[in-house]
């Protein structure tokens, strides 16, 4: 019978079911034909816990194994034990191994090796690799594996050096895969090199005897062993010292980023013969030029198809004459060997870099284009195996071209570079938050931060931010060794600038009054053509931004700046910038209230930067036209894009500038100042607010449309809480021929209602308005109505309907700024989940959102998070939790500057039911005061309702079933609705029935709901 180890267990035809079985079978063979004791048996098969009579359960086992085999005689009972009588793979695998040591001839041996190895038909043991017992043994038998196959590449060896150049090919092939294979296996690796060698191979031979020596350091922390050191020792006896490859210098700093970069330029090198590193002064061509060269000629970093067999690097930088760009780079292939005749400067150099795989670094070609252009194209042209990588600030514009621009550091990694330079300059240093703000000014541009850096041997990092406004002046004293024009940040742009003709020059110094992207139509309005931005872009003094727009770096704009100025031409460009974007602004408003509203927000939020710079120039101009019309026709923008509080000053900055401006633009521009400002925090009370915009209702044209004109009454009474007033204003206005505002006055109303507790005339006119505006397109005031529904959709029940209400808003938000957090939708929403039962997902977002809130978020999100998780570890159980989440929400609203009097009013609210279940009623009462009187100072009804439930609780704790049963009536008399589905009032009511009995609550709860608003409000405040 013969059983096989060598891969899947097999015996015979027989299948050997059951785990125990197997380990039984495999065990015995393993012994060889050898008696295996009971104990021995026992120790193998039940290695954790020994049956109480192991005896009889070996035997057990011993019949069921010889019912499965198809000798069953193979396995006999010996005194004390048993032994099974087969035939294994593995120890015919020994027997072929031990054959193959003792013949002589390489090739008998081999064959014998080959049908070994042949034995093996996957891991050994691998049905039983759980059992302890077979660790070792499969550890030995993989070794004996590994050994044959090592034995075997050797004796290949032996037959392949017989056989000639073919054999030794293949076998370098195979052993190739096998050291991948077993990267760590010494004999292997030493095979390989041999034939490496054999074949005429050695430089790869010792290229792979460094390779293994950095592996063996960096896994295992050793040195390859005496035997590979001395063949190493060998092949470099044997091999001639290479000529020189390379003019390539050490690198004396660290070279920081830029990854992105050479994996591309890298990949092109495979597949362009000429590649062009093209971008601004000091973004650091040269060093990615040279570190790529460097890399190149690494056997350990580059691909065996890929590896150059030179890298010469010819620098242009101090070459003024075109015609001696050609002895500049034979100036640096003089020591190349292939430097005779024939006599002419291009022939001999095609003969110096014809000899194999070489790359030639052009750098710094912007001021020799043409030159270097024919020089590239003509040794392209002449040596096949050449590859050309050239710098500068534009394409040399030759056929087979590949361009790779080379921008600005990333932050995180210019701060890096910064960090390092600094810690050379000033060993004391430390980086502060203050770093990344110095790199963003300087654009990210390498040369630019090590100048900066090298500053701190006599200023502080705080010094050197302050003087950032005039970088000329302070960014010199580069190293005594660069180039002059690498030795201050003036002298880099400079030499750009004089690269660009008259005209670009001009073009460039009006388009440094953009501040932000641009796209040619805005360039247009300074007299700039496509062509004319393209050949800015080719200079390098304009780069392509996303979408098809243009930006100018900050260094060359400050640059360009101080040239307009001295030119005289700021000013009519300036003019000319800001009746452009005022146009714009114009233009973009009616569509920000319908169908192309997403459009034109997403364009307005490209174009911010400019048109607060045209805001800017128009009240530095003293031009009230201007800058009152700009700050009317983007008040709703800023409003949308949820700007309110930055937009104050902004508003504020545009009416006070004096002059006439148009009625219509001021009154629209004052309402949202003072509506933006109330809501801010900025004036003093709603009497401010209330007096000025009272002012502006009065002054309102009757005949005029504008739908914000329609909106301004409305909004006052929100503000003030003047539900009539507001009301009114609304019936006045419903039938306004813009069905945007008839949507949003809808709107309006619905807050009102909602404000007085009619959460049912709420909800009625808020599905209106958001059919109405979904009909329109529209996405900001749908979004704003979706999450108003989504409440009212839970308090009714209907949380599948709120959890679409809020991902509606979301997305509808997102749409509009890909970078607004929707941070209050988010809480509600996982809210919204938990009480559909998705209780694990939404704890788990809100964990999100509260320990690490996504970048962006506000402090007034994360503590309504926190505030929520707080009410989960209360109705959980886990008091101590809720109360380090409850006091973390109040300290995070701390920072903010202005914090609604209703949030306040809920966080003190959920804190009254902590200490209500903690059994401190007094501080309960006292919270539930507090948060009455935050919500009364803005007439909150639903958040009254919200501390009523609070109070209800300050009630029942303290005995006094009848009183909580009645005020929570008075909540469904302030929401409008019962709150049947909120978890605090399920479980307050379920604990009054018991108390009470069904009639009594029913009744006390009736009483309750039934007073008047007045009576209501006394007596969630009443807490005795």
């Amino acid at each position: 019978m013969r059983i096989t180890i060598l891969g899947p267990l097999a015996a015979g035809s027989a299948t050997i079911g059951g785990t125990r079985l197997r380990w039984l079978l495999v065990r015995l063979a393993l012994a060889g034909g050898r008696a295996v004791t009971v104990e021995e048996l026992t120790d193998a098969l039940w290695p954790g816990a020994v049956p109480a009579d192991p005896a009889n359960a070996v035997q057990s086992l011993v019949s069921r194994l010889r019912r499965a085999l198809p000798s069953p005689s193979a396995l006999e009972s010996v005194p004390g034990g048993y032994r099974l009588t087969a035939v294994t793979d593995a120890a015919e695998f020994e027997q072929l191994v031990r054959q193959a040591a003792a013949t002589p001839d390489p090739a008998a041996s081999a064959t014998l090796l080959r049908q070994a190895l042949e034995l093996w038909r996957g891991p050994a043991l691998a049905d039983v690799t759980a059992a302890p017992f077979a660790t070792g043994h499969a550890a030995r038998l993989e070794e004996s594996r590994l050994s044959a196959i090592e034995d075997l590449a050797e004796a290949d060896l032996t037959l392949a050096d017989l056989r000639g150049a073919s054999g030794l090919s293949e076998l370098v092939a195979r052993l190739s895969e096998l050291t991948v294979s077993h990267p760590l296996r010494e004999r292997l690796h030493a095979t390989r090199m041999r034939a490496l060698h054999a074949a005429g191979r050695t430089a790869e031979a010792l290229a792979a005897y460094e390779r293994l020596r950095h592996a063996l350091a960096g896994e295992l922390g050793a040195d390859p062993g005496p035997d590979l050191r001395a063949l190493h020792l060998e092949l470099l006896r044997a091999t001639p010292s290479p000529p020189s490859r390379t003019n390539l210098r050490a690198p004396l700093t660290s070279f920081v980023g830029r990854t992105t970069e050479i994996d591309r330029i890298l990949g092109q090198l495979r597949h362009h013969r000429l590649v062009t590193l093209v971008g601004p002064g000091g973004a650091g061509k040269t060093r990615l030029a040279t570190t790529v060269a460097a890399l190149v000629l690494d056997p350990d970093r580059t691909p065996a198809d890929d590896l150059r067999e030179g890298a010469w690097v010819v620098e242009l930088a101090a070459v003024s004459d075109p015609g001696d760009v050609a002895s500049a780079v034979q100036a640096v292939l003089g020591a190349a060997p292939a430097l005779r005749p024939p006599s002419d400067t291009m022939g001999r150099l095609a003969e110096a870099l014809s000899g194999g795989p070489v790359l030639l670094v052009l750098d710094n070609c912007e001021h020799l284009l043409d030159a270097a252009a024919r020089l590239a194209d003509d040794l392209l042209g002449r040596c096949p195996e050449l590859t050309v990588l050239a710098t500068g600030r534009e394409p040399l514009g030759i056929a087979g071209e590949a361009l790779s621009p080379v921008g600005p550091l990333p932050l995180d990694l210019a701060a890096r570079l910064f960090e390092e330079r600094a810690a050379a300059a000033d060993p004391s240093f430390e980086a502060e938050p203050q770093v990344a703000e110095i790199c963003r000014r300087l654009d990210g541009l390498p040369l630019a931060i090590e100048l900066a850096a090298a500053r701190l041997r006599s200023l502080t990092l705080s010094q050197v931010a302050e003087r950032l406004d005039d970088r000329f002046a302070l960014l010199t004293g580069g190293s005594r060794t660069s180039l002059p024009r690498h030795q201050t940040l003036r002298a880099v742009v400079a030499w750009s600038w004089d690269l660009a003709d008259d005209g670009e020059r001009a073009l460039a110094e009006r388009l440094s009054v953009f501040p932000g992207t641009f796209d040619a139509g805005a360039a247009g309005c300074v007299g700039a053509a496509l062509d004319a931005l393209a050949a800015l872009v080719d200079k390098s003094l304009l780069q392509q931004a996303p979408g098809g727009r243009y930006r100018m770096l900050e260094t060359i704009r400050e640059f360009a700046l101080e040239r307009l100025a001295a030119d005289g031409g700021a000013e009519a460009a300036r003019d000319a910038h800001a009746a452009y974007f005022l146009r714009l602004a114009e233009t973009a408003e009616p569509h920000l209230r319908g169908g192309g509203q997403r459009e034109w927000i997403n364009r307005l939020i490209g174009e911010h930067d400019n048109l607060l710079a045209a805001l800017h120039h128009a009240a530095a101009r003293a031009d009230a036209d201007t800058a009152v019309r700009l700050a009317a026709a983007l008040g709703q923008f800023w409003m949308t894009w949820g700007n309110n509080s930055d937009s104050v000053g902004w508003l504020k900055m545009a009416l006070a500038v004096p002059g006439p401006a148009p009625v219509r633009a001021r009154t629209i521009a004052t309402a949202v100042f003072l509506t933006n400002s109330a809501f801010g925090g900025a004036l003093n009370g709603p009497g401010e607010a209330l007096e000025g915009i009272q002012e502006l209702i009065d002054a309102i044209d009757p005949d005029d449309d504008h739908p914000l004109l329609a909106l301004i009454e409305p909004a006052l009474g929100l503000f003030t809480d003047d539900d009539a007033l507001g009301l009114a204003a609304v019936e006045r206005n419903l039938d306004h021929p813009d069905p945007w505002t008839r949507a949003v006055l809808r709107m309006a109303r619905g807050a009102l209602l909602e404000n007085r507790g009619d959460t049912r005339g709420m909800r009625a006119d808020l599905l209106v308005a958001e059919a109405e505006l979904a009909a329109l397109g529209e996405h900001w005031a749908r979004s704003q109505a979706l999450t108003i529904l989504a409440g009212s959709h839970v308090l009714v029940g209907e949380f599948d309907r709120a959890v679409t209400a809020l991902e509606t808003a979301i997305e509808l938000i997102r749409a509009l700024d890909s970078a607004n957090t929707t941070g209050h939708q988010r809480v509600w929403l996982a809210g919204a989940r938990i009480l559909r039962g998705e209780v694990a997902r939404g704890r788990a977002e809100l964990r999100a959102l509260a320990d690490t809130p996504p970048r962006g978020w506000n402090a007034s999100s994360v503590a309504f998070a926190q505030l929520e998780l707080g009410d989960l570890a209360r109705r959980d159980g886990d008091l101590s939790e809720a109360a380090r989440l409850y006091a973390a929400s109040s300290r995070t609203i701390e920072r903010l500057p202005v914090v609604a009097p209703q949030f306040h009013a809920l966080i003190q609210a959920q804190r009254a039911h902590l200490s209500a279940a903690l059994g401190d009623v007094a501080d309960a009462a006292r919270r539930v005061r507090e948060a009455v009187e935050q919500a009364l100072s803005v007439k909150d009804m639903p958040v009254l309702a919200t501390i009523g439930v609070a109070a209800a609780a300050v009630w029942a704790a303290r005995g006094e079933p009848a009183r909580a049963a009645r005020v929570l009536g008075v909540t469904e008399q302030l929401r409008g609705l019962p709150a049947v589905h909120h978890p605090d009032v399920i479980a307050l009511s379920a604990r009054l029935r018991a108390e009470l009995g069904e009639a009594a609550f029913d009744k006390e709860y009736a009483e309750g709901r039934d007073l008047t608003r007045e009576q209501a409000v006394s007596q969630v405040r009443d807490l005795g």
